[in-house]
């Protein structure tokens, strides 16, 4: 029986694995670490980036758990499991939360299921952003989301791997409770950085994955008319200043 490991291409770079590579994890291979040493080689603050990323996931779910009562998370393009994963500090601050980890490469979900299998709070199924229906169908199959109350909804860092993604997250937005929380990180573009944007857009595109950095005001344009939160509750100012070239985040609420 062929299963999605078998199938597995160690000579293409992953996403989720030059991710994983450059927060020091040990789930890719030479293709990925090349490829994160090509996307340093243009960005040089590119791993600052994306640990900053990391962190500001972690504040923003500490957040949620803690000052908004959030008891279940919804992490779609989750990528491979890390370091304090998204139901690890949820629980850290409330033992009933519950997660359900979405992501459409088969390997992680695969990779996925296997560390969550004794866990009956945390779920992991395959799903695609562009495909909110499906999302909500197997996300409400697992039992553990209850679409009428409060959700944090997550992505992070996976829409600017999506060429048209507004009506998606419309749709995945309309899903939400009054009181639910949506948090977006995203690759940013500035003028001065275009050419360099440009050649880290070939260099996925050499993989065969489409990149779409956008601008500050397109990405909030995501978070439609949800109430935005102070940005300084999840990254220090200076921090966010230093990377604003390379990627920038926000959390909102639904009224």
């Amino acid at each position: 029986m062929t299963t999605a490991l078998d199938a597995l291409d160690v000579r293409t770079p992953n996403p989720a694995r030059v991710y994983d590579y450059m927060l020091g994890g040990k789930d890719n291979f030479a293709a990925d670490r090349e490829a994160a040493e090509q996307v340093s080689r243009l960005f040089p603050e590119s791993r600052d980036g994306v640990r900053h990323n990391r962190l500001f996931l972690g504040n923003a779910v500490r957040y949620l758990a803690g000052e908004c009562g959030i008891r279940q998370f919804v992490d779609i393009g989750a990528g491979l499991p890390t370091q304090d994963n998204v139901h690890q500090v949820a629980q850290a601050v409330a033992r009933d939360a519950r997660t359900v980890y979405v992501d459409n490469d088969p390997v992680v979900c695969v990779h996925g299921r296997a560390l969550l299998a004794n866990t009956d709070t945390v779920a992991m199924i395959d799903g695609d952003v562009r495909a909110p229906g499906d999302i909500r169908d197997k996300v409400t199959r697992t039992g553990l989301i209850d679409w009428n109350r409060p959700v944090g909804l997550l992505m992070v860092a996976i829409l600017h791997f999506v060429e048209e993604p507004g009506e998606h997250v419309a749709m995945l937005r309309d899903l939400l409770a009054p009181g639910s929380h949506l948090v977006i990180t995203h690759l940013s573009t500035t003028p001065e950085r275009a050419a360099d944007m440009a050649r880290l857009r070939e260099l996925y595109a050499r993989s065969g994955i489409t990149l779409v950095p956008r601008g500050v005001a397109e990405i909030e344009r995501l978070f439609g008319d949800f109430e935005p939160v102070d940005q300084r509750r999840f990254v220090f100012p200076d921090i966010a200043a230093r990377i604003a070239r390379l990627g920038w985040g926000g959390v909102a609420r639904k009224r």
